[in-house]
């Protein structure tokens, strides 16, 4: 009969997440997850199965929680527009930090199905919330009614990622913070 785990799998994977998002996949060696996620090697493979299932459990947890807090960013306010605006001031709050989406798409491309389908998965759900403000930021008046909204939400979700992308090469927060600002202005 197997022991219960000693230990939080989602406070494990929550620590993975962080080690993931400084080092990614290649740079980041087991060891360094044992230490981070406070178990012992043979728990992480019992749990796990290797260092690939830690990185895809980590980066559906990460995909999770950040389409939930932009999705509770684009229903914060009554006014779509500054709900846009506080989905991406937070962005350029959390930039620095490193995205594991973007991450792996560095990494791996679309050459691994198993993290396309996470990352696909949790995209479809933000694109259409995305979508749904900027569709109700236009009929407020606050976005030109003549964009087209599929373009409008590939245009504002690429900006978010240049913005991640910016900050994780250096740039400033007054940088990120100009990407966020001349975005919000292309709406208009």
């Amino acid at each position: 009969m197997a022991r219960p785990k000693e230990f939080d799998v989602n406070r494990a994977v929550a620590a993975a997440v962080a080690i993931f998002r400084e080092h990614g996949f290649e740079g980041t060696s087991a060891q360094m997850l044992v230490d981070a996620m406070r178990i012992g090697r043979q728990s992480l493979y019992d749990t796990f199965g290797d260092k690939w299932g830690i990185y895809r459990a980590a980066l559906s947890q990460y995909c999770q929680i950040e389409t939930r807090a932009h999705r509770d960013m684009l229903a914060s306010c009554d006014r779509a527009i500054d709900a846009i605006r506080a989905m991406l001031d937070r962005v350029v709050d959390e930039a620095s930090q490193g995205c594991l989406g973007l991450g792996s798409i560095v990494e791996f491309g679309s050459s691994q199905a198993d993290l396309v389908e996470i990352r696909s998965a949790f995209g479809r759900l933000l694109n259409q919330a995305v979508m749904e403000a900027l569709g109700k930021a236009q009929a407020q008046g606050d976005i030109n009614p003549e964009l087209e909204l599929e373009q409008l939400a590939i245009f504002l979700l690429s900006a978010i990622s240049s913005m991640r992308i910016a900050s994780r090469s250096g740039a400033s927060r007054e940088h990120v913070a100009a990407i966020a600002e001349l975005t919000l202005r292309a709406l208009k």
